[in-house]
């Protein structure tokens, strides 16, 4: 009896940690895009800090707002404000790989939201745009199963 028990813990453990470890979107403390408003990307055109205060659940994590308007608008279309590739490196995603992203490297392109690792790697990002695109839209089914 005593083994059998350890055994259910551990595989219960188990699938808890490998669902932990397969989160679809970038999320550093739960918070999506570090905490930035995914809605002033696309109506300020920068990076606003949100506001603990103004949050939503979706896809298992928190998005924070700057404010009201913006948490509205998220809530009625977040598939046109979520990040592709969950927020996690756009390159990264080309090249088979999940990686974490710094919010300042943010570009929007065709009216979608990318991120990569860091500036640098941003620089290799924009000089080929639209093949790295291609690459990581057919590459993001399998690596947002990776760990």
């Amino acid at each position: 009896m005593k083994n059998s028990c350890i055994a259910s813990v551990l595989m219960l453990l188990m699938a808890i940690g490998a669902t932990a470890q397969k989160q679809e979107v970038f999320a550093p403390d739960g918070k999506a895009i570090n905490g930035y408003d995914a809605v002033a990307f696309f109506e300020e055109s920068k990076a606003v800090k949100g506001f603990d205060s103004l949050t939503y659940q979706y896809k298992d994590v928190q998005w924070l707002f700057s404010s009201k308007t913006n948490l509205e608008t998220f809530k009625a279309n977040p598939a046109h404000y979520i990040p592709q590739y969950g927020g996690y490196c756009a390159y990264g995603t080309a090249e088979g790989h999940k990686a974490p992203t710094q919010t300042d490297t943010w570009t929007i392109v065709n009216d979608k939201l990318y991120f990569n690792y860091n500036m640098k790697v941003k620089q290799s990002w924009l000089k080929d745009q639209p093949a790295l695109i291609q690459k990581a839209d057919r590459q993001w089914p399998v690596v947002k199963q990776q760990e």
